[in-house]
């Protein structure tokens, strides 16, 4: 079936050195053989696949700009189509008028994501591998960025691909053994499919709890700085983010609402807030800011708590630390470069939590805190070797609706059930993992993944 011709800026829409014009499908060759001529003039003759050219871009007689035109011959393009790029001179206007020189010779614009979808449909990417194309261009640190790759080079397929395998194994086994009775016995198979599933089990388990450090690695740390006024907040936060962002003064109460800022910490985003100093006050808009800092610990992924060393807990301190119970958090003994009044011990104590003594003035004590954290959110060394991280929500739900099936598999063996109940939940095992690569998946689940993309990938 013939495939329209698509085409679309593929480069940042502001100026630049150099700016990129995809084309692709089956009319991308002679639509650039039109508009593209080398610099003695002459046209494009029996072009070579993935051959670089010099030459100009033209509409009729109209020079518009000087070019670099890549061509590339399905299936080894990344479309697995006839595929040109077009590198011109960066400026908007340019990237613009080439564009529509390409649309007026015969392409169509091409709809967001549709070159990665054409990836998809044409076998050259599975799904899990498209979605970490996106996910490599939002990439926001250095985790991240490496979890992606190893998703697009097929990490994430592969192990499903084998769960299916082994699982489609034991489908057609009973399938056969349920047609074809006096050659294919299922005696005992019970114990031997059980014994079977449990390294699948074990796998795709290991998987699930691979999307917290997944998440984390994506989506980042919502993290709320709590304290009394004048603990050091706000001190703290211009320390972690290295600049002066937020006002410090020695007047309590300068923090009256949230500030939220966005840092990289030891691999980890961390989505920070300062907020006000908890504690009683007949200030109206100092408490609308208490209130605040108070809700929104309530969402957060982490609490910091900030103690002033050198004044002794009170009636404020008590609240925060009932707030900060079975919440994960990291306590901050703080102004430990003045005389202490309350003790690292004491402190732990009281808390319950291991506490990190800092001088947010001199810096000091801050290589301890990013430790800390990292360890709270990093399950174990960070390695992409063999390790796979799940960091995709729809990945995550697809394999624990696997996971149910698979239990439900091992529930019917105990229970002496017939085998064709095994074949039915081990089906539904597998239909659920093919939808994490794209297998059997519906239109319009496609059409909203790909419809996240930017409109020249």
């Amino acid at each position: 079936m013939k495939t329209e011709t698509i085409a679309a800026i593929a480069t940042a829409m502001s100026s630049s050195g150099i700016g990129i014009i995809r084309i692709s499908g089956e009319e991308a060759f002679s639509i650039a053989d039109q508009i593209f001529r080398k610099k003695n003039g002459k046209k494009l003759e029996n072009i070579q696949t993935h051959t670089l050219h010099y030459g100009f871009i033209y509409d009729g007689e109209e020079k518009i700009d000087e070019v670099l035109a890549l061509f590339m011959k399905g299936p080894h393009s990344y479309t697995a189509e006839d595929t040109v790029e077009i590198d011109c001179h960066g400026g908007v206007l340019m990237m613009k008028k080439i564009l529509e020189t390409v649309i007026k010779y015969g392409a169509r614009p091409a709809e967001p994501g549709e070159f990665t979808k054409r990836a998809f449909l044409n076998g050259r990417l599975d799904l899990s591998q498209a979605e970490a194309v996106i996910d490599i261009i939002h990439a926001k640190n250095q985790y991240a960025l490496k979890s992606s790759v190893s998703q697009l080079s097929g990490a994430v397929s592969n192990k499903i691909k084998k769960l299916r395998e082994n699982i489609l194994y034991e489908i057609a086994f009973i399938e056969s053994a349920l047609d074809d009775p006096e050659h294919i016995s299922l005696d005992g198979y019970g114990d031997k499919l059980k014994a079977a599933l449990q390294p699948m089990i074990s796998e795709t388990e290991k998987l699930i709890s691979s999307a917290d450090d997944g998440k984390v690695m994506t989506e980042g740390v919502k993290t709320v700085i709590l304290g009394k006024p004048n603990a050091g907040k706000s001190s703290l936060m211009n320390l972690l983010l290295g600049e002066e962002r937020a006002i410090v003064t020695d007047i309590e109460g300068t923090t009256r609402d949230i500030l939220e800022e966005h840092i990289r910490l030891q691999g980890i985003n961390l989505n920070i807030v300062d907020t006000a100093g908890i504690r009683d006050t007949d200030d109206i808009v100092e408490q609308i800011g208490v209130n605040r800092a108070k809700n929104i610990a309530e969402e957060a992924d982490l609490i910091i708590y900030v103690v002033d060393s050198s004044k002794p807990l009170d009636k404020n301190d008590k609240e925060i630390i009932q707030m900060i119970k079975n919440k994960k958090s990291v306590v901050i003994l703080n102004k430990t470069d003045l005389e202490q009044v309350v003790l690292k011990g004491s402190l732990e104590e009281e808390t319950g939590e291991k506490v990190i003594p800092i001088s947010a003035k001199e810096g000091i004590g801050i290589d301890l805190l990013e430790q800390e954290i990292k360890s709270m959110f990093y399950h174990g060394d960070i390695n992409f070797n063999d390790q796979v991280y799940i960091t995709n929500v729809r990945h995550k739900t697809a394999l624990k609706s696997a996971l149910n099936s698979m239990e439900m598999v091992m529930e019917s063996i105990e229970n002496q059930m017939p085998e064709d109940f095994y074949s039915i939940d081990l089906m539904n095992a597998y239909e659920e993992l093919g939808t994490i690569i794209g297998e059997a998946v519906e239109d319009d689940l496609v059409n909203e993944i790909f419809s996240k993309f930017c409109m020249g990938k």
